[in-house]
C-alpha cells in the first residue's frame, strides 16, 4: 500500500508540473523547453532554505515565489524573441541551471546532491509518512487545479487564448501581448517552483540529475498526450505517464542492459512526443473550440 501511496504522490506531483506548463503551452502558446529549471529552483531553493533552518513550509513559500521572479525574469527578454528562437532560449535557460546545480558545489555539492530534507508539518520522512504527505499533495493539488480553473475561465485566461490564436487580433482588442505573456509565463513558473519543492520534500533527496532534458521530455509528454489547452488533459497525461514509468520496472530486463535503460527510455518519449504532436496534436482529451 505505501507503494502505491509513493506512486500516486509522484503522480500529483507531475499533474501540477504538467499542469503550470499547460499554462504557458496550452493558453499562451509558448513553447517552453527550458520549464524543469523553475521545478529546480523551487526544489533547490526549498531544500536548502529548510536545511538551513528554516521550517519547511516557510521554504515551500519563498522557493515558490523565487519560481515565478525568477520565470518573469526569464520571460522580459526571451518573450523579445519569436517563434523558435524562444523555445531555444528556454532550452539554454534549462540546461544552464542543470549545469549551475552540477557545478557550484559550495551550494548545492554539485553530484552528491542534497540529502536529508525534511518534510512539511512535522510528516516523518521515510516509508511511514508518506501516507500523510499522499493528503498533503492532494489538497495542494486540488488548490492548484482549482485556481488555474479560475485563471483559465477568467478574463486573463480567455485573452491568452486569443493571444495563442493570433497576436494581431489580441492587439486588436487592445491586449498587452507581452505583459500577458510574462504573466502567463511568471504563474507556470510559480506552479513549477511549487511542483519542484513538493518533490524535494517527498524524495528527502536532489542531484542534478533529477533535473535533466528527460524530464522536459517527460512534462511535455504530459501535456501533450493528456490534451493541451485543457484542465484535464494535464491530469491524465501524468498519471498515464508515470504509471507507465512504473510498470517498466517490473519488465525483465537483463543487469547488464541497465545502462542503457534511461537513455532509451528518453528516446522512446521523444518519438513518442513527435509523433503525437504531428498525429493527433490535440491528444486525448480535445480542447473544446467554440
Amino acid at each position: 500500500m505505501d507503494y502505491l501511496y509513493h506512486i500516486l504522490v509522484i503522480a500529483l506531483i507531475y499533474v501540477i508540473f504538467a499542469s503550470s506548463l499547460n499554462l504557458e503551452l496550452g493558453y499562451a502558446g509558448l513553447y517552453n523547453f527550458g520549464h524543469v529549471a523553475f521545478f529546480a529552483i523551487g526544489a533547490y531553493t526549498s531544500a536548502l532554505l529548510s536545511l538551513a533552518g528554516f521550517s519547511p513550509a516557510a521554504s515551500m513559500a519563498i522557493a515558490v515565489l523565487c519560481s515565478a521572479a525568477s520565470g518573469a525574469l526569464l520571460a522580459v527578454p526571451a518573450l523579445r524573441l519569436s517563434g523558435d528562437y524562444f523555445g531555444i532560449a528556454t532550452l539554454a535557460f534549462g540546461e544552464l541551471a542543470r549545469l549551475f546545480a552540477l557545478n557550484e558545489r559550495w551550494l548545492t555539492k554539485g553530484p552528491m546532491g542534497l540529502p536529508g530534507i525534511p518534510r512539511p508539518l512535522g510528516i516523518e520522512a521515510g516509508i511511514s509518512g508518506i501516507p500523510v504527505y499522499f493528503f498533503f499533495t492532494v489538497t495542494i493539488t486540488a488548490a492548484v487545479l482549482l485556481i488555474l480553473r479560475k485563471t483559465t475561465m477568467s478574463p486573463f485566461g480567455r485573452a491568452l487564448k486569443v493571444v495563442r490564436e493570433d497576436e494581431f487580433v489580441a492587439r486588436a482588442f487592445g491586449k498587452n501581448v507581452f505583459s500577458l505573456k510574462v504573466r502567463a509565463v511568471a504563474m507556470g513558473s510559480l506552479f513549477a517552483g511549487l511542483a519542484g519543492a513538493l518533490y524535494a520534500h517527498f524524495v528527502t533527496y536532489i542531484s542534478p540529475y533529477d533535473f535533466s532534458l528527460n524530464e522536459t521530455i517527460l512534462v511535455l509528454l504530459c501535456v501533450v498526450l493528456g490534451g493541451k489547452g485543457t484542465l484535464s488533459g494535464p491530469v491524465l497525461g501524468a498519471f498515464v505517464i508515470i504509471l507507465f514509468q512504473e510498470l517498466l520496472r517490473f519488465l525483465p530486463i537483463p543487469t547488464d542492459w541497465g545502462r542503457f535503460v534511461s537513455p532509451i527510455q528518453g528516446m522512446i518519449y521523444g518519438a513518442v512526443l513527435v509523433i503525437l504532436m504531428l498525429k493527433r496534436p490535440e491528444g486525448i482529451i480535445p480542447e473544446h473550440r467554440t
